[in-house]
């Protein structure tokens, strides 16, 4: 298994990028330690006008998005609340179980196939992974029991590789160097079911990965990266677990020209900012 192979295998993104502008220091020095060259910023009006547009149109659709139901329609009869979209919530509680800290319990139905996919790839993309103890604890509760004893020397043979984690700006232990901050997230954006029967279900989820290290001198800074994912799974013990799963780049949002944070307000934030139980 090379390094390429596991960085494409949905843990903890690949090659997507978005386009940012990097925060500018003293002499034209950014935090991350990459040197170039200043630049002034201009607000033009043309800018202003369309950025006030935005707005507007954004605020307008706030608006009838959240117009209560009740009235009538212009042809007349009795007016219905829209269906919901399909990634929107159905409002349905999350599960209330946990196994190595990952929620479980999914319900046995698309929606439960649906919040398994997605905590569970937040689950293996999270800096956990990379301590021993923790990456078995959610193999074995994300897995099935026969896929997750495949899975784990391989995956202990990629994260404790020397060449590996020095390619991520890792300690060999898989700790990050000092006055830096590993930040390995993933935030799920939707999902969807492709199939569906009582004991298997294919979900895609659509997520953008954050990856890399807030630091002064790091050569590896956070970035954020978006894939799909398309999850195999199976119904093992009162419960959806993982079978197999692919991934693909995108779709890739166009970037706003928003100038990048600081080492220091990228560590803060991942330590201030906890992550969530994702459900249908």
């Amino acid at each position: 298994m090379s390094l390429d192979d596991e960085r494409n295998d949905g843990l903890f993104g690949g090659s997507g990028e978005t386009r940012t502008r990097l925060p500018e220091g003293e002499g034209g020095d950014d935090v991350y330690g990459a040197r170039r060259s200043a630049r002034g910023g201009r607000t033009s009006s043309r800018s202003l006008v369309t950025v006030v547009g935005v707005v507007v149109l954004l605020i307008a659709a706030i608006a009838f998005a959240n117009r209560g139901g009740g009235e009538s329609s212009a042809g007349g009869g009795d007016a219905k609340t829209p269906d919901a979209a399909a990634t929107a919530p159905s409002g349905e509680k999350p599960v209330s179980g946990k196994a190595a800290g990952i929620p479980s319990g999914f319900a046995h139905d698309e929606q439960g196939a649906q919040s398994a996919a997605a905590n569970y790839a937040v689950a293996l993309g999270s800096a956990e992974m990379f301590n021993k103890e923790q990456r078995h604890g959610i193999v074995n509760a994300v897995y099935t029991p026969d896929e997750a004893a495949k899975r784990q020397g391989s995956l202990d043979k990629v994260y404790s590789g020397e060449k590996f984690l020095s390619s991520i700006g890792l300690n060999p232990d898989g700790s990050a160097p000092k006055d830096t901050k590993f930040v390995s997230r993933i935030i799920p954006v939707g999902t969807q079911v492709k199939k569906f029967s009582a004991d298997s279900a294919s979900v895609e989820i659509w997520y953008s990965s954050l990856f890399g290290l807030a630091g002064e001198d790091t050569k590896n800074p956070v970035s954020e990266s978006w894939f799909t994912n398309t999850y195999e799974l199976r119904w093992v013990d009162g419960d959806w677990k993982v079978a197999d799963f692919r991934q693909k780049d995108g779709p890739v949002p166009v970037g706003r020209d928003q100038r990048a944070s600081t080492a220091d307000d990228m560590a803060k934030a991942v330590e201030q900012f906890g992550g969530f139980t994702y459900a249908r």
